[in-house]
């Protein structure tokens, strides 16, 4: 039988866990963003989750600006990533070897955050 002490530290460990998957985003929304820009692309925003229910991934461009949303949550953080590097390749309307060279700059902009990914899915 499940005791409310066990109950509520599975809480605290869930809440805990979002919020670093949370935090884990945030920074890979910046770097991302900010590589864009820096190469030369439309720098947009990210959120989460998406207003539509039932993607992985939306993206809305409101005015002279992209917003892509993404789904966090019962997802791997590799997933996330590469919702968040295509939706920067989708919103720039990059095809062919710019897509390529887009992806390969976003994708080793981010690789440290899927380093320390990989190392606490190992301990827990």
């Amino acid at each position: 039988m499940t005791s409310t002490r066990d109950i509520a530290l599975a809480r605290t460990r869930d809440i805990a866990l979002a919020r670093t998957r949370y935090a884990e985003f945030a920074v890979a929304a910046r770097v991302l963003a900010s590589q864009a820009h820096r190469h030369g692309l439309k720098p947009l925003g990210f959120r989460s989750p998406p207003r539509i229910v039932g993607v992985d991934r939306s993206l809305r461009r409101i005015n002279n600006g992209v917003v892509v949303s993404v789904l966090l949550r019962g997802r791997p953080f590799v997933a996330v990533l590469g919702d968040m590097v295509e939706g920067i390749v989708v919103a720039n309307r990059l095809i062919g070897r710019e897509a390529e060279i887009a992806r390969t700059v976003l994708w080793s902009s981010v690789e440290s955050l899927l380093v320390s990914d990989e190392a606490q899915t190992r301990v827990a």
